[in-house]
């Protein structure tokens, strides 16, 4: 997983900042439109590779059904569409990635989009972006991905071939599906992302990635990791600001069925791994979170010198996931935020959590930080709605518990712990 590697006004303007500069993805300047077709149709490329490399910036290539046994590096502005993602299908196998959206090697790559396609096999990511702005992955099927990983090897998971720059971070699940590093003002959208060692991850491997949009995605069954991770890597003994995962929106997806061979797979994570990690003022919105290993929202801060402060996680559907042992619930977990204070995790602060309807769980909520959070406007139906584990408050103060009579009635959840605000609650649900 991705962490052994507030103010919620602050939060809800910035979330209207990203949620606007993504869905206006600034469009590259119109080129020429090329194709590619195995079948050597008369003007066409029989390769994506040799489209790319004879496209110049902002050219629209257009590619037609078939197989391509191709890790496609992109490394300047253009258009990448397939004809549909049923059958126009980039086959990795024995290679890296099946597309590497290169700014990592190509200083200020932006506006490049990719869409209809099936992206598999590859060794490690499906769809990489590295160091890049203005990026836009949409309406493809990303799955069968990271196939190098050795998740029972001696020693424990591991990915022979990773990138040096991605092996402290990316080891464990050899980077996902969808892979976006140093990434900003980007988007993806309306992905199907299965079957994959981990879902979507968004990391600073190589630097900060921020104001980014994930929507609208179908993430599931992707065995070894979280379905949706937001995670900091960098390693400092202070806060630099040209890293952290931070100003993200995480809204409108499906995240179901991850982590189920590792108990390893939150159906969203925040995570700050290392001292020097930041992952901060995030927003999960409106998210579908169900069956997986981990909590549907797993929050979890280790280290010192970290920030995992001022997230919001508001409007989700979130039932029938998994405990999460780092906090130490046994019982199938909502919604967790954690902070390990025993090894200097700094407090986690202004973490929101509102409007969220969590059901079949044995907690709704579980909180271990010396921080505060807030919890407000949601329907605990769980047998505990609100475990307090650590030193810090929760005010949970108008939720729905279950009944009218309020935590602790006939039919209604309960509290753990100490620290938890409960009056006034609702007496009843919206």
């Amino acid at each position: 997983m991705k962490f052994q590697k507030g103010n919620s006004s602050r939060v809800s303007v910035s979330l209207f900042g990203v949620i606007l500069s993504a869905a206006v993805l600034s469009p590259a300047a119109s080129g020429a439109i090329l194709c590619v077709n195995p079948q050597q149709a008369s003007g066409c490329y029989t390769t994506i590779g040799a489209a790319v490399a004879a496209a110049v910036a902002n050219d629209v290539i257009k590619v037609s059904e078939g197989t391509y046994h191709e890790n496609v590096v992109i490394g300047k502005p253009l258009s990448l569409i397939g004809a549909n993602a049923d059958n126009t299908i980039i086959d990795a196998t024995g290679l890296s990635n099946g597309i590497n959206i290169d700014g990592h090697n190509h200083t200020g790559l932006q506006h490049v989009s990719v869409t209809g396609f099936t992206v598999r096999n590859a060794n490690f990511q499906g769809i990489l972006v590295t160091d890049a702005t203005h990026v836009s992955i949409a309406n493809n099927h990303v799955t069968g991905n990271d196939t190098s990983l050795q998740p029972f090897a001696t020693g424990g998971p591991a990915c022979p071939g990773l990138p040096a720059y991605f092996v402290a971070g990316e080891g464990f699940d050899c980077g996902e599906g969808i892979h976006l590093s140093g990434v900003s003002h980007s988007a993806v959208l309306n992905n199907l992302v299965q079957n994959n060692a981990g879902g979507i991850l968004l990391s600073d491997d190589t630097g900060g990635s921020h104001d980014n949009l994930i929507a609208g995605n179908h993430v599931q069954d992707n065995a070894f990791d979280c379905g949706i991770t937001i995670a900091s890597h960098h390693f400092a003994f202070a806060l630099d600001p040209a890293f952290g995962v931070h100003h993200n929106a995480i809204t409108f997806n499906h995240s179901s069925g991850n982590g189920v061979a590792t108990g390893e797979g939150a159906g969203v994570g925040l995570f700050a791994g290392p001292p020097g990690g930041q992952t901060y003022a995030n927003a999960v919105i409106g998210n579908v979170l169900t069956g997986n290993a981990l909590p549907g929202v797993a929050m979890h801060s280790h280290s010192p010198f970290q920030k995992l402060n001022d997230n919001l996680i508001a409007g989700n559907q979130i039932s029938s996931n998994g405990p999460d042992g780092d906090p130490g619930t046994t019982v199938p977990t909502g919604i967790v935020v954690f902070g390990d204070d025993a090894h200097g995790a700094p407090p986690i602060t202004g973490t929101v959590i509102t409007g969220n309807t969590i059901s079949g769980e044995g907690i709704a909520i579980a909180v271990k930080t010396s921080g505060a959070v807030q919890a407000h406007f949601n329907s605990l139906g769980a047998a505990t709605g609100v475990d307090n584990l650590g030193a810090g408050t929760v005010n949970a103060t108008l939720n729905w518990w279950g009944c009218a009579g309020g935590p602790g009635a006939t039919g209604c959840g309960t509290v753990a712990g100490t620290g938890v605000t409960v009056a006034p609650w609702l007496t009843h649900w919206f």
